[in-house]
């Protein structure tokens, strides 16, 4: 087995608080031998298991495979967490070479005959077993499960050619966000003309200062977020500008050159399809939610084009009121956002580009984001500069809860950067649980933009419901409490992932917690009672456009994702294939583009969520029906939040989860109160 020097970071458990990484003492020299030591630690490990002649049980089998595998746990939560949002040439290089190590690392667990013959007989003996608890039964199902649909069963000579795709695979999807990464940042909208930027107010204009000065350019730069529509385009006035940006952003990976994305896309759809084949599925679809609640992509298509039919007529109807707004110009993609602000504030008097002064970032998070979560689950948060995280602009902070407990550590990335991928997110530096009695770490990363020094950052008012969003998944990694790692924190399927950060989304504009935060940056002054409420009756407007721009994104990864091997060989025009499926479900106006085109839909084709980015909507049928129970309930109070904790967030991925959606709802959840919401109704 490899050694690791013990001078390495990773050696061993950090002896900082909570377990956080002494990122201080971390360089680049330490993430490849500290890969391969944790790479042959686990198959040693692994090994010790399957080598054991005694009768495979619940003791000797699946709680060694539970402790194997620390020190590439370690320095895999470290290094991945960095390539995101902080990433640089060496992690770029070092990320490609690893992936197909890591995918073959992988499989040389999940397809080895004995390993899998010792956790089904485990699991075939499971209902007469009535020593091991219900978490022990849930693991032992879940190993069960994965392994079998990863391949487990299979021959040699098939699984020979599932490694061979898989390694393939991790290669490919590799490039895909490398390729997207660099795109993105080579495809910002330099602007000298101070005029071409009419429209934006003095946050958004420092920022874009601020951001070319980073690059060494005169004027401004408008980087590019990771969904086609950019926040800038509600505000900007100047057509051709706002054109210019629609127009990079939807140039990304399919433009030529290095890092176009369409070669590589093709070739991940087509080995996807095989390998589905091989594991016996008929599409890649159907292989991812054979484990995920939908069960089927039948099941996501019966839900999502009845949707996609509504969602398209309402957006047809929204068009209407905006092309009356501007009658000598054709809408294009590019207006609909300034045209919809237009409208919006003349129906309903409502403008929400000039809420920002009442958004500035420190009161958002620590009066809105903390607070709401004080006021639920009784935890504080407390600044911790002593402590590094892994960049300067990264804030440690440790969260306690009523009774002085400690619950763990949460990182805060609130700023955009070249070096960090688009959109937001939560990772998990450790994941709590009681067999190896590991603490909880989480970061949340968001892309706003960096004013210049002495500028306040003022959100706009979907990055504050971001804000709201990405932290409830960083509530649900704090709380869960769960005795074995596969079912620590966030691990549970991904169609029910979104569920407990779209609820906490809710508190954004519970009247109690936005009260508390949103005052002007400048004088004080609270946000206008009358305002909320304009905003909550205009909470139906435009969700045409933004449900089909969702569905447009869904509905391609579907199309993509159930296809055949021969239907997915047989594609060769990338374009063509997004057209032809918007088409199919009526989603192909133009003024109305998918929120991620395919070349740059990293979620699918880099980021996990291939087959699975009906999610979103799937976890918000649970989402609405939540938010209808606590506003029966009494609202923001701890009994409440203490339920939700306790029976939802609390048991991480330690049982169904549908299951624990029964125990807090007491049913299943009903559609009635997503279509409501939607205006699908």
């Amino acid at each position: 087995m490899t050694e690791l020097s013990t001078d390495n970071p990773f050696a061993a458990p950090s002896a900082l608080p909570y377990g956080l990484p002494p990122f201080s003492d971390i360089r680049d020299e330490h993430f490849e031998p500290a890969f391969e030591a944790g790479m042959a630690e686990q198959l040693t490990e692994v090994q010790a298991i399957v080598r054991k002649r005694d009768f495979p049980v619940f003791e000797n089998t699946f709680e060694p495979l539970e402790r194997s595998g620390q020190l590439l746990e370690r320095v895999a939560n470290v290094f991945f967490n960095k390539s995101s949002a902080d990433s640089n040439d060496f992690t770029n290089d070092l990320e490609e070479k690893l992936a197909p190590l890591l995918a073959a690392h992988h499989d040389a667990i999940v397809l080895d005959s004995q390993l899998y013959w010792r956790v089904k007989t485990v699991f075939d003996q499971l209902e007469a077993n009535t020593e091991l608890t219900p978490e022990q039964k849930y693991l032992v199902e879940r190993w069960h499960t994965e392994m079998t649909l990863a391949g487990a069963g299979l021959d040699d000579d098939a699984k020979a050619t599932l490694r061979d795709l898989n390694a393939s695979l991790s290669t490919l999807t590799t490039r895909f966000e490398k390729n997207l990464l660099a795109d993105t940042n080579e495809l910002a909208v330099h602007v000298t003309d101070e005029s071409e930027l009419a429209g934006l107010d003095a946050g958004e204009l420092s920022a874009a200062a601020q951001a070319a000065k980073d690059r060494d350019l005169e004027g401004w730069l408008i980087t590019l977020v990771l969904p086609t529509g950019h926040p800038y385009l509600s505000s900007l006035t100047h057509r051709p500008t706002r054109q210019a940006v629609m127009t990079a952003s939807r140039t990304r990976g399919i433009h030529g050159g290095e890092h176009d994305n369409r070669e590589v896309l093709l070739e991940i759809v087509n080995l996807r399809a095989r390998r589905a084949a091989l594991l016996g599925f008929a599409n890649h679809a159907a292989a991812v939610t054979a484990d995920e609640t939908a069960g089927s992509p039948e099941a996501v298509a019966e839900m999502l084009r009845p949707l996609a039919t509504s969602a398209a007529k309402n957006a047809r109807h929204e068009q209407v009121d905006l092309d009356a707004m501007n009658p000598d110009e054709v809408l294009e993609a590019w207006d609909w956002a300034l045209y919809t602000e237009k409208v919006r504030q003349a129906k309903y008097d409502v403008d929400t580009a000039a809420l920002r002064p009442w958004f500035e970032a420190e009161r958002v998070l620590q009066d809105g984001v903390f607070w709401a979560a004080t006021q639920l689950y009784g935890v504080t948060f407390t600044d911790r500069p002593d402590l590094i995280a892994y960049h300067p602009e990264a804030r440690v902070f440790e969260v306690t809860d009523a009774d002085g407990t400690g619950v763990g550590l949460f990182i805060l990335d609130l700023y955009t950067r070249d070096s960090k991928r688009g959109g937001a997110w939560m990772n998990p530096l450790i994941s709590q649980n009681d067999l190896l009695q590991h603490p909880v770490v989480v970061v949340n990363n968001l892309n706003v933009p960096k004013p210049a020094a002495g500028e306040p950052t003022l959100l706009t008012f979907d990055e504050v419901s971001t804000f709201f969003h990405e932290f409830g998944h960083a509530l649900h990694g704090l709380f869960a409490r769960v005795t074995y790692p596969k079912l620590a924190g966030t691990n549970v399927f991904r169609d029910f992932v979104e569920f407990p950060s779209q609820v906490n989304e809710m508190w954004m504009l519970w009247p109690e917690v936005l009260a508390n935060y949103a005052r002007h940056y400048q004088t004080g002054e609270p946000i206008d009672p009358g305002v909320v409420e304009r905003i909550r009756a205009s909470e139906t407007f435009n969700e045409g456009f933004a449900t089909s721009e969702y569905l447009g994104a869904a509905l391609l990864d579907q199309a993509w994702h159930t296809l055949t091997p021969d239907a997915a060989a047989a594609v060769k025009d990338v374009a063509d294939f997004e057209a032809r499926a918007l088409a199919a479900v009526g989603l192909d106006n133009p003024a109305v583009p998918p929120r991620y085109s395919s070349t740059y839909f990293a979620h699918v084709f880099s980021g996990g969520y291939d087959a699975g980015y009906y999610s979103y909507i799937w976890s918000e049928v649970l989402d609405a029906d939540t938010v209808e129970w606590f506003t029966e309930n009494g609202g923001l109070t701890r009994t409440n939040g203490d339920r939700f904790r306790t029976l939802l967030l609390g048991v991480g991925g330690s049982k169904d989860p549908l299951e624990a959606y029964r125990d807090f709802r007491g049913r299943d959840a009903e559609i009635a109160p997503l279509l409501k919401r939607r205006g699908l109704d």
